[in-house]
């Protein structure tokens, strides 16, 4: 598969590029976030609202094992798709081999630490007393797996790299169907409850790691298995890259927990309703979560063919793309607001968060999709080290002064319109960093003492014009 690229991003129309690398990947991200809406849906028909704010507790601490996936998978997909830009497949499949080596051993090593600290966990971010019991028996069950998710989000994001759009989005189908169809059978026929949503989510982490290996079958022992002498190759290439993007990736659940540590300050409805729109959010905006991950292969292919200007180029479609997308999802949240909240069966706090979400706050997906962008352009142009800076700041020094003050000020709406004013921030923050590493890299890569005069003047103008317009 990997001996010739699936799509050559470095040709051809970049718009074309994001829309089917976005839209396909959607489709798979969509289908996972609409069985976790549904895990919440059926959760909720229980009847009982603290098994709701349980689910949501145990997702958050969650989070940050999948955030460290998240941070291998980002590594993964850069660095292979700087490889296949250069033109070597095979170090690109070395790349995926070492880095599934990484995230077997990380998801091993990872939930033996947790497993015997989950109630400080758990109490650190809120769930006390019988609301930790029940988060506590949730996340016992899902840790195990981890290592599954680890290997499939390397060899998506190795299939996503590559180009192959429609085979990235498989293994995800695949899994969310088998979840589906499992959810209720354990819920609700078996009587599991919360537990049975979790049995479910493991079964399907098993389908989505079989499907993934599916196109890799005639690669697969180079791919599971490089070789000593590759991985000793590769490792500290990937190792610190992912080390970086994990750190970074880390920070986003740390934010997590200190939001809903202050949601949950004001009672059970309020953790039920962030709970909702957490769950909600991801699936109306999926196709930004597919944009975050589509557009970082098209950078590091352009970037590893040294094509600088069509890195610039696939910035600026992404992010038009982006509030296209956005501005007719928010419209859409707006009209179906009543129905949102009827389908959950949300009151009090819990019906005024939803209500507030369905409305012109919803821009805040804007700008954590810019955020998400500009990361993509940082990693992809060699600068894991900026996003993990950034994202630590942002998601801690940077994120308590907004939940604090405006919590003390205001309320609960204090806390919410701090979130937004927290995001928008740092959204122009990272637009900024993005174009001042893309600016050095066109300077480094063309340095102006090897330019006649004319030469020199015409890449000034170049330069100047990127930062107008990327």
């Amino acid at each position: 598969m990997t001996k010739k690229t699936s799509v050559d991003f470095t040709k051809g129309s970049l718009s074309k590029h994001v829309r089917v690398m976005s839209f396909t990947a959607s489709i798979g991200i969509l289908a996972i976030y609409v069985v976790d809406l549904m895990d919440l849906l059926f959760i909720s028909m229980l009847g009982d609202k603290e098994l709701a704010a349980a689910a949501g507790m145990a997702g958050t601490l969650l989070f940050f094992v999948s955030t460290i996936n998240i941070g291998l998978s980002i590594a993964t997909g850069t660095l292979v798709g700087r490889a296949l830009g250069k033109g070597d497949a095979q170090q690109a499949r070395e790349m995926t081999g070492t880095a599934i080596m990484v995230s077997t051993v990380v998801g091993i090593v990872v939930p033996l630490l947790m497993i015997p600290n989950l109630y400080f966990l758990l109490g650190w971010i809120g769930a006390t007393g019988e609301l930790a019991d029940m988060a506590y028996s949730y996340i016992i069950i899902l840790l195990p797996a981890t290592f599954m998710s680890g290997i499939s989000m390397s060899l998506v994001t190795h299939l996503r790299a590559d180009g192959a759009a429609r085979k990235a989005m498989y293994p995800s189908l695949c899994g969310a169907l088998v979840n589906l169809v499992f959810d209720p059978i354990l819920i609700f026929g078996l009587g599991m409850g919360l537990q049975g949503a979790a049995a479910a989510t493991v079964m399907a982490r098993a389908a989505t790691l079989a499907v993934a290996l599916y196109p890799f079958r005639g690669e697969i022992r180079e791919i599971l298995f490089p070789g000593f002498q590759a991985m000793r190759k590769h490792i500290y290439e990937i190792g610190s890259y992912a080390l970086y993007s994990a750190f970074a990736s880390v920070a986003a659940p740390i934010g997590q927990a200190m939001m809903m540590r202050q949601f949950a300050s004001f009672g059970h409805e309020a953790v039920a309703g962030i709970s909702i729109i957490g769950r909600l959010a991801p699936v109306v905006f999926a196709v930004i979560n597919a944009l975050s991950g589509a557009i970082g292969p098209i950078m590091a292919q352009n970037y590893g063919a040294n094509q600088m200007e069509r890195v610039r180029e696939a910035y600026r479609d992404a992010a038009k793309f982006l509030g296209l997308y956005v501005a007719a999802v928010a419209i859409l949240l707006f009209l179906l607001r009543s129905q949102i909240v009827s389908i959950f069966g949300a009151t009090g706090q819990a019906q005024e968060l939803i209500y507030l979400y369905c409305s012109p706050f919803a821009i805040i997906a804007f700008l954590n999709g810019l955020i998400a962008i500009s990361n993509g352009a940082l990693n992809s142009l060699g600068q894991p080290t900026y996003v993990m800076g950034f994202s630590w700041v942002k998601n801690t020094v940077g994120l308590w002064p907004f939940l604090v003050v405006g919590s003390y000020l205001y309320g609960l709406w204090g806390l919410a319109f701090g979130l937004l004013l927290h995001t928008a921030v740092f959204a122009y923050i990272s637009v900024r960093l993005a174009k001042s590493v893309y600016l050095k890299k066109v300077a480094s890569a063309l340095p102006e003492d090897d330019f006649a005069p004319d030469q020199a003047q015409a890449h000034s103008m170049m330069v100047r014009e990127g930062a107008m317009q990327m």
